[in-house]
């Protein structure tokens, strides 16, 4: 269970709860309480948090979450300046083209479609102030669209207004387009 729980704190671009990791877990078929996560929780803390390391565990109220050491903050603020200033990935920018001509889509919709974990991609475009996200809290889910800013820089009104938009909004054929693409990247 602490890998587990270690797991997704490192890949949770926002603080977790020990309530909600109890559920998560307890939902996919660890039989786990919220005290139980407290303890493991607890454990984690003791081994991050030392001196030396690079990698903390914060508390805020409820809200936990892996975070980087205060003592490299000036060498992270530096690369993700670099990282946020440079040019998009090519993973980048396919995932700002799925969000774009799909969105509003789940996390979990979106890596379906690329196949790979997207939390750092989508961490990386909401810095950049491509993407937006918005929480259903009736179905316990985050979901990214292309913002304004977005649309700005490419000079449109709206998604619509993008290039194919209509063929490429519905699910099968962005699906069938980008494993075209990628099958050209391969050969």
């Amino acid at each position: 269970m602490k890998t587990k729980i270690e797991s997704l704190l490192f890949i949770s671009s926002k603080p977790l709860t020990s309530k909600w990791l109890a559920s998560f877990l307890t939902k996919h078929g660890e039989k786990v309480t919220k005290a139980e996560v407290d303890e493991v929780l607890t454990k984690l803390k003791e081994c991050y948090n030392i001196e030396g390391s690079g990698i903390q565990i914060i508390q805020s109220g409820d809200d936990v979450q892996m975070v980087s050491s205060p003592d490299s903050s000036e060498l992270v603020k530096k690369f993700l300046k670099d990282d946020m200033t440079g040019e998009l990935t090519p993973a980048s920018l396919e995932a700002l083209t799925v969000i774009a001509y799909r969105g509003p889509i789940s996390k979990a919709e979106l890596e379906q479609i690329r196949g790979v974990n997207c939390s750092l991609i989508l961490r990386n475009l909401m810095i950049r102030g491509l993407i937006s996200v918005e929480e259903d809290k009736n179905k316990a889910q985050s979901y990214y669209q292309a913002t304004t800013d977005f649309l700005k820089h490419l000079g449109l009104n709206s998604v619509e207004d993008m290039p194919d938009y209509d063929r490429l909004h519905q699910v099968e054929n962005l699906e069938q387009y980008l494993e075209k693409a990628e099958e050209k990247n391969e050969n």
